[in-house]
């Protein structure tokens, strides 16, 4: 006769299987929608390019390598792929300083917007979202107007005679990173607010009663407080940023490539898909360790916070 544990046991491993079951759809789908065609990626990277595209089902560790090396095309030898490293320099670079300043701009925008009434807040984070019902190219639009020679900003200088000529703004990097800060900035400004929504403001006039400076209340009070959805916004920005498309492609001109305009031309003129691949493997990498940063401090900021 089976004993009152037993029992138990038999009933914990009965609903174990199943949650199993009911969760297979979900995982199959998974499975099948996000691993499989990660799996071909990186199957790929591993193969030989084909002559017009495409591979061939030849193993082959050439498109790793040339990930950061190239082979002189008299000799063999092995030397720094200089253009890709200056790609990969430039899409760190860019995607840093678009977070920072999404932070800059994002901080006290949120801050300002926690600290209004009630009534008002749902408005201003209204109009913070408004940006998301227009299709990115089209806000991509929208920036390369007001930088371009004869676009907005220049033509206000020419006509008050603070410049004799435009202004190069547009196709350089930093058309690149104002589009990143314009098109990436909601996605820093909403975890900051809600972080800041539950902060106690009653610590910030404690700490105005204690003659505190307004740096030392940011610095001591309020920045630790909403440092998880710093590392929120930071995130939800570079990982985008560092994976940006349309908007070096259109603010670049092509000629100040990123990761992902360098993955479509192996993909396309290239036609070199195993580095393509591995290209792509390459940034997934990077915005996995970028992920894997984010946990480890939330973690560790709640275990502080209990």
């Amino acid at each position: 006769m089976a004993t009152a544990a037993e029992i138990e046991k038999q009933a914990e491993a009965r609903e174990v299987r199943n949650r199993w079951l009911l969760s297979a759809p979900a995982l199959i789908i998974i499975l099948l929608a996000a691993s499989g065609p990660l799996l071909i990626v990186l199957l790929y990277s591993f193969l030989t390019p084909g002559p017009y595209g495409d591979v061939q089902w030849k193993f082959s560790t050439e498109g790793w390598i040339s990930v950061i090396l190239e082979r002189d095309i008299f000799d063999d030898t092995l030397a720094f792929a200089s253009a890709h490293l200056t790609i990969f320099w430039r899409s760190l670079k860019l995607a840093i300083m678009a977070t920072v300043a999404t932070l800059i701009f994002g901080f006290p925008t949120a801050y300002f917007i926690a600290t209004r009434s009630e009534r008002t807040r749902d408005i201003w984070l209204f109009l913070i979202t408004i940006p998301f019902w227009t299709n990115l190219l089209i806000r991509t639009f929208a920036v390369l107007q007001v930088i371009r020679n004869e676009g907005i900003i220049n033509t206000a200088l020419l006509n008050l005679g603070i410049v004799d000529q435009p202004i190069q703004m547009l196709y350089t990097d930093f058309a690149i990173m104002v589009g990143m800060v314009y098109v990436y900035l909601p996605l820093m400004v909403l975890p900051l607010y809600a972080s800041m929504e539950k902060l106690d403001f009653r610590l910030v006039e404690a700490g105005y009663d204690l003659y505190a400076t307004r740096w030392q209340v940011l610095r001591r009070i309020i920045f630790p407080m909403v440092r998880p959805g710093v590392v929120a916004g930071s995130i939800l920005v570079f990982i985008p940023a560092i994976g940006a498309y349309v908007t070096p492609s259109v603010l670049g001109g092509g000629k100040n490539m990123m990761f992902a305009n360098l993955i479509e031309l192996q993909f396309g003129q290239g036609r070199n898909w195993p580095l393509g691949a591995a290209l792509s493997i390459t940034v997934m990498a990077i915005v996995m360790v970028a992920l894997l940063v984010y946990v480890r401090n939330t973690s560790s900021s709640e275990v502080r916070h209990g």
